[in-house]
């Protein structure tokens, strides 16, 4: 566990700073329209269509025990981008590797991170099973072809933006590459210097400004869509970038499950905005040209500000 102190360093504060002289730079100069229809009666009005399901083979519910009594953590997993880390993911899970560990580290305006408290002590530490415990970075995958809803407003960390599944993806085209942008939300797993070091058995959540400078140097395996509320309340850790001193101090993780592997009855019913579909596009488009409450529309989003909502599905 103690590896990944070396790479998810305490950056949030110093990007800050960079994103919002970026954002100042991007926004639009000319006058914003009013839209015709507000945020709240778009997704009220929407086609049936326009929504999709989870998929139970991509998707897992975590039991959490915090301070204030015991929740749940819902996370969409990528495997369009982390195949291979998705991969060991549901392997671990299917073989309760999460089951009884703990939150180690909440760093304030970063990360809720969570795993193995002795993963880094050979003698102690959990074994991984039939997981492999060598993979691949996935930082990155390629561009062409690939199904990306684009974002039109400027973004200062990559020449395109847009949606896939679902999931923010910012990419180089001329580089042939796309990644899945950390935005608040976003879970990646833990990595020590080596890039090749991360196997999903360690993972974290953004719960702060989103922290652009990790995209490309840490393999993205997914997004919470349920929870955040919990992951992002947890009790601060100390001054070692957010890790606890104390045993005592961790939230226990009871249980993670894929909803695969649950009768269909205690699965979640929740269903998500297409992010292909005509409603996500005014849904932007309402966020960019604010009325109402509002004095000042800005005429302008960003990717990490334009999350996916969600809904309870309806009754069959």
């Amino acid at each position: 566990m103690r590896k990944t102190r070396h790479l998810l360093f305490a950056v949030a504060p110093l990007l800050g700073a960079a994103l919002l002289a970026l954002g100042t730079a991007a926004h639009a100069q000319t006058p914003a329209a009013k839209p015709a229809r507000g945020a709240a009666e778009i997704l009220a009005q929407s086609p049936a269509g326009d929504w999709r399901t989870l998929d139970p083979q991509n998707t897992l519910l975590m039991d959490l025990q915090t301070p204030r009594g015991p929740g749940q953590v819902l996370i969409e997993l990528a495997p369009r981008f982390a195949p291979r880390h998705v991969a060991n993911i549901r392997t671990l899970a299917r073989a309760g590797f999460y089951d009884g560990l703990a939150v180690v580290r909440v760093q304030d305006n970063f990360v809720t991170q969570w795993g193995d408290p002795d993963g880094d002590e050979p003698a102690k530490a959990r074994s991984l099973g039939q997981a492999q415990a060598k993979l691949p970075a996935e930082f990155s995958i390629a561009y062409q072809g690939l199904p990306i809803s684009r974002l039109p407003d400027v973004d200062g960390w990559a020449p395109v933006t847009g949606f896939v599944d679902g999931f923010p993806v910012a990419a180089d085209p001329k580089a042939d590459k796309a990644w899945l942008a950390h935005c608040y939300g976003m879970v990646g797993a833990g990595r020590g210097n080596e890039v090749d070091s991360s196997t999903g058995a360690e993972l974290y959540a953004v719960i702060g400004h989103a922290p652009r400078g990790l995209d490309l140097n840490i393999t993205v395996v997914g997004r919470v869509i349920k929870g955040m509320e919990l992951l992002a309340s947890l009790p601060r850790g100390g001054p070692n970038m957010g890790f606890y001193e104390q045993a005592e101090q961790r939230s226990a993780i009871p249980r993670l499950r894929l909803l695969a592997d649950m009768p269909e009855a205690e699965r979640p019913k929740l269903q998500l905005l297409r992010t292909d579909s005509k409603t996500w596009l005014e849904l932007l488009d309402a966020r960019r040209h604010r009325g109402g409450w509002f004095v000042h529309s800005p005429g302008h989003i960003e990717i990490c500000s334009a999350g996916v909502p969600s809904r309870p599905a309806p009754a069959q």
